[in-house]
Order: C-alpha cells, then sequence, then structure tokens
C-alpha cells in the first residue's frame, strides 16, 4: 500500500474518483430501463442476451465516464461489460429457468456478476493483474448480495428485469469503489 501522505495528489483525488464511481450506479437502473423498452422482459434466452446487452453497454458506458482518464481502454471495458452481462444473464436466467424467486435471483446474479467481472478482468489485466484475478469472484458475491437485497426490499422482482434497481446499484456501486481507488494509485505511481 502507497502511503498517501507522499502523494498529495492521490490523497485530493481519491475523494473526486469514488464520487464520480458512485455516480455511475445509475447506469445499472438506466440501462435495466433502456433494456425493458426495448426488449421487455428477461422470460427467453433471446430477451435475456439481448437484454444484457444493452444494459451492459449503458452500464460500461456509465462507468467509463465515472472512470475518466483513469480508464485507459474505454471501447473495451464497455465491449466487455455488455458482451460480459449478455453471456452471463444469458447463462444466469437460463439456468434458473427465468425464475424470480430470492435463491433463483442470486444465482442468476452470481452468474451475471461472474461473467461482467471475467470480461472486465481482461481489460485490467495488464494495469492491475492481482485485480483482475479476484474481480469476477468478487462481481459475483456483490451482484448476487444486490439480488438478494431489492428482493427482500420488496421490488417487483417478478417483472423479470435485466438487472437490479437502484438499492443494489448503489450497493454495488460503493462496494466496487475498490477499482476507481486502485486505478487512482496505479496512475499516481506511474506518474512518480
Amino acid at each position: 500500500m502507497m502511503d498517501t501522505r507522499e502523494h498529495p495528489d492521490l490523497r485530493s483525488n481519491r475523494w473526486i474518483v469514488a464520487a464520480r464511481w458512485m455516480i455511475t450506479f445509475v447506469g445499472f437502473p438506466l440501462g435495466g430501463l433502456a433494456a425493458m423498452l426495448t426488449v421487455g422482459r428477461v422470460d427467453s434466452l433471446t430477451a435475456a442476451l439481448a437484454g444484457g446487452l444493452i444494459t451492459g453497454a449503458v452500464l460500461g458506458t456509465a462507468q467509463v465516464l465515472g472512470l475518466g482518464r483513469l480508464m485507459t481502454n474505454p471501447a473495451g471495458w464497455i465491449a466487455a461489460t455488455a458482451g460480459g452481462l449478455a453471456v452471463g444473464l444469458g447463462i444466469g436466467a437460463t439456468a434458473v429457468g427465468f425464475a424470480t424467486d430470492l435463491t433463483s435471483l442470486m444465482i442468476e446474479g452470481a452468474l451475471s456478476g461472474l461473467a461482467v467481472g471475467a470480461a472486465q478482468g481482461v481489460v485490467l489485466r495488464r494495469r492491475r493483474p492481482r485485480l483482475a484475478l479476484a474481480w469476477p469472484l468478487f462481481l459475483a458475491a456483490c451482484w448476487a448480495l444486490a439480488w438478494a437485497l431489492i428482493t427482500v426490499a420488496g421490488v417487483q422482482v417478478d417483472n423479470q428485469f435485466t438487472v437490479f434497481g437502484a438499492i443494489g446499484a448503489v450497493s454495488v456501486t460503493a462496494a466496487t469503489l475498490v477499482l476507481p481507488l486502485t486505478l487512482v494509485r496505479t496512475s499516481v505511481r506511474s506518474a512518480s
């Protein structure tokens, strides 16, 4: 770990970086809304694939905007997020038979998060190889818990959304603050 007392840029920038990242939570509900309006419910493999692709593209774009200059491969990140969510949601929703009970949504979320994390990990591997290895399992856990949160909160999950809503989105975004904060450390280190 780097001592922030030695790097004033890191100390002052980490709050800005964290705030920018937290705003990216809107990518989840906006992506889900875009998918719902375009594709409808996740009640078939085709709907899961198309809905995941749309949701992932919106989410990836929001994250790239939030990361700003910290993201050195924005097109790759957006493509990874879109492709990962398409594959993950396709596998996850099909695996649980498109069910919307708590256990099914946690499984679907874990598989979606795992696929998104694996795809994003490919983009991260050059700059943060250790983070890239852990990222798929970390996102799998975060996404499973986000689905549990919104289900317990009483959100109408029987509408078969592509992704969890705002409660889950804020939770996942807060949990994944490790990404931009790690990237800003890498940027400061390479600038030194």
